[in-house]
């Protein structure tokens, strides 16, 4: 089969191969209200057709599929050396298909039954990893560029994207300002008064207490998810960002 490249005009474009269609159209109505131009294909033999006969950005493939299986498609497409960025949508027990679609050369996978805003994150990330892949080694430093990293939490400056362990955080505009401030002083303790100049102005006349309840809405998102801390409290000083 002749290789397609993947689309690199804006919008992007995704086709959702899903045999389950409300689960489809839903999907679909999603990503349509991010601005993705979006086509459905309920079979796997009809999945490949339009997959081959077009150029897309990225695909969504459920591993159960008639006809033919999400993994035979996926095998099928890689072996055509079609390398058309791929996210499986596999039930939340199959493990084994997990790492076959991973094998077979998947970019990433999604259990059921999901949030939207997980598999949304996950396809920001897929379009964006194949955006610099194609781009070349100066879109990848720029892009390295736009981001700050503690650990497994990671910020994307540009889109105000934050994610730990590849999971989306969503933060309110207050809360990404105070840790994108943390996050560029790591290891250093910053006092209450430097967070309220930086983050709330030198206007800020309230109640320093105010950062002490914003740091308290940040570890409720960023850190007791997860089994290690990186935002510390430094007794009568301040806070701090550490591994």
């Amino acid at each position: 089969m002749q290789q397609l490249k993947p689309v690199e005009s804006s919008p992007p474009h995704i086709l959702i191969v899903e045999d389950d269609r409300s689960i489809a159209r839903v999907i679909q109505l999603e990503l349509q209200h991010e601005g993705y131009q979006v086509d459905i294909a309920y079979t796997g033999t009809e999945g490949l057709h339009k997959l081959t006969s077009s150029a897309w950005s990225l695909i969504l493939l459920d591993v159960m599929l008639p006809e033919w299986s999400g993994l035979e498609v996926l095998r099928r497409m890689r072996a055509s050396d079609n390398h058309t960025p791929v996210i499986l949508l596999t039930a939340r027990d199959s493990v084994h298909d997990k790492v076959s679609g991973l094998d077979l050369g998947a970019n990433d996978y999604v259990t059921k039954p999901f949030q939207i805003e997980e598999l949304l994150a996950r396809i920001r990330v897929c379009l964006r990893t194949s955006a610099m892949l194609h781009a070349g080694p100066d879109a990848e430093a720029s892009s390295l560029e736009d981001q700050t990293v503690l650990g497994d939490l990671v910020i994307h400056k540009k889109s105000r994207e934050v994610t730990r362990e590849g999971q989306p955080i969503e933060l309110t505009p207050r809360e990404y300002d105070l840790l994108l401030f943390l996050m560029k002083h790591p290891h250093q303790v910053m006092e209450r008064e430097q967070i309220l100049t930086n983050v709330w102005g030198y206007d800020y006349y309230g109640d320093t207490n105010v950062v002490d309840v914003y740091i308290r809405y940040l570890r409720n998102k960023v850190d007791r998810p997860y089994e290690t801390p990186y935002i510390h409290t430094v007794r009568g000083v301040g806070y701090m960002m550490k591994e």
